[in-house]
């Protein structure tokens, strides 16, 4: 396996385990916070699948953007199903991106975001990208606890 094949499936595995913990989570939970100022279990997967979209501007653009128009801001979340069909195509094309780059890609393509305070390999890019949406996994699970939830079974 090369590199660019382990970072798509921990991408897919990262994902895979999200769909998990999402599923899992009743309807009328999705507006749950565990306190004013977090975010509610459906903010959180919104900003999951929105930072993705996001991001996968910023590698197509080497670099932050100066201007983004989430495709998000306009919609209603109302179902779980609903808001990941409407994903869907954003984390093809973003998949498609990852599976287009070489291994000489991971070092030499350079993603300036010095106005967050970095300028990184695209390979440390990638795996920033994955890494966000494992921790905000680790929180939503938190959530659940914190709500009384059963939490599934995400080691298997």
């Amino acid at each position: 396996m090369n590199a660019i094949e382990a970072i798509v499936q921990n991408l897919n595995e990262i994902r895979r385990r999200s769909m998990i913990i999402w599923g899992s989570i009743p309807h009328e939970f999705l507006d749950w916070r565990p306190d004013s100022e977090a975010m509610s279990i459906k903010e959180m997967i919104r900003h999951v699948l929105d930072s993705e979209h996001y991001y996968h501007l910023a590698l197509l653009n080497e670099g932050s953007l100066t201007a983004y128009e989430s495709p998000y801001e306009a919609r209603t979340f109302t179902t779980l199903q609903e808001e990941l069909n409407f994903s869907e195509t954003y984390r093809n094309e973003f998949m498609d991106t990852v599976k287009s780059y070489t291994q000489e890609d991971l070092t030499r393509i350079q993603i300036d975001r010095k106005d967050v305070g970095y300028i990184r390999s695209l390979g440390d890019m990638l795996l920033r990208i994955a890494y966000h949406e494992a921790v905000h996994s680790g929180q939503l699970l938190d959530y659940l606890r914190l709500a009384g939830l059963k939490r599934p079974k995400v080691w298997d």
